[in-house]
């Protein structure tokens, strides 16, 4: 990221949301540069017509940010009016929410210049993919490791070659947790380095049957990819790319090397749209 620096009224100040299964994440954007980012819960109707009704950015960020959690970045920006506001959203309940906000654009997949997008495609995972393939270029993995562990290619000519959908590590702990009888519920916190692979208590077993198998199935994945296109470019994304890319160093560092962590790449999707209206 490049560093931060107080915008000016004249510059193009504009605000990205990302609207996630369990998270807001929003950007802020000095016309191309991204100036700075963060998460916030999702948040009720009433907030969202408070911050439809404030005169200026730094009006609505002290909404979004109570005093003892903002940052410098967050305190001052300048300028008289809200700025537009782009979303990308994969819950329909929440977008519909947001129409409030009186300068709005909703980002569609027809939207998304990838070839050979299927309908129901997400298009969280359109956007990474393009804002990965238009910073790194094509041929192009995307590696989401969010609520859902998702994988999304792109070949050179920047047409889709497909992908696929699997829990992620968290949902794979909870779902053990309250969908049997006798299985503890799992916090991931707890693990930050590998478990024994043959465990002898219940919860290192669990772990254990998560991750090695969740890394191994990641390992072929890439594997597969490079297959296909052997210089192919993979980036990785989501909540837990920290952890999936440590647990990959630890025991495959020759892919862990190769990989680009980046968190933002639905925001470099949907500046690379914006953008490219002008």
């Amino acid at each position: 990221m490049k560093p931060y620096k107080h915008p000016k009224q004249t510059e193009n100040v504009w605000l990205a949301l990302e609207i996630g299964n369990s998270r807001l994440h929003w950007a802020l954007f000095l016309g191309e540069t991204l100036s700075s980012a963060w998460d916030t819960d999702h948040i009720p109707e009433s907030l969202i017509q408070q911050l439809a009704e404030c005169q200026t950015l730094d009006n609505l960020l002290k909404k979004i940010f109570p005093l003892h959690q903002r940052t410098d970045k967050q305190e001052a920006h300048g300028g008289n009016s809200l700025p537009p506001l782009l979303i990308a959203s994969v819950v329909p309940s929440q977008t519909a929410i947001w129409q409030i906000y009186p300068n709005i654009r909703v980002i569609t997949l027809d939207q998304v210049p990838l070839k050979g997008i299927y309908p129901t495609l997400g298009i969280d995972r359109a956007l990474a993919l393009w804002g990965a393939g238009k910073t790194w270029d094509f041929p192009m993995l995307v590696i989401d490791a969010g609520t859902a562990l998702t994988f999304t290619a792109a070949d050179a000519n920047q047409c889709l070659i497909g992908g696929a959908i699997l829990p992620g590590i968290g949902l794979q702990f909870v779902t053990l947790g309250e969908k049997t009888g006798q299985l503890p519920l799992v916090e991931m916190q707890n693990f930050a380095s590998l478990p024994p692979r043959f465990a002898l208590n219940t919860i290192e077993a669990i772990h254990s049957g998560v991750i090695y198998t969740l890394i191994a199935g990641i390992k072929d994945f890439i594997e597969a990819w490079w297959h296909l296109f052997t210089n192919g470019k993979i980036a990785i994304k989501g909540g837990d790319r920290t952890l999936l890319f440590n647990y990959l160093q630890a025991l495959y560092p020759e892919i862990a090397a190769r990989l680009i962590i980046e968190p933002n790449l639905i925001f470099w999707g949907m500046r690379e749209i914006l953008m490219g209206d002008k």
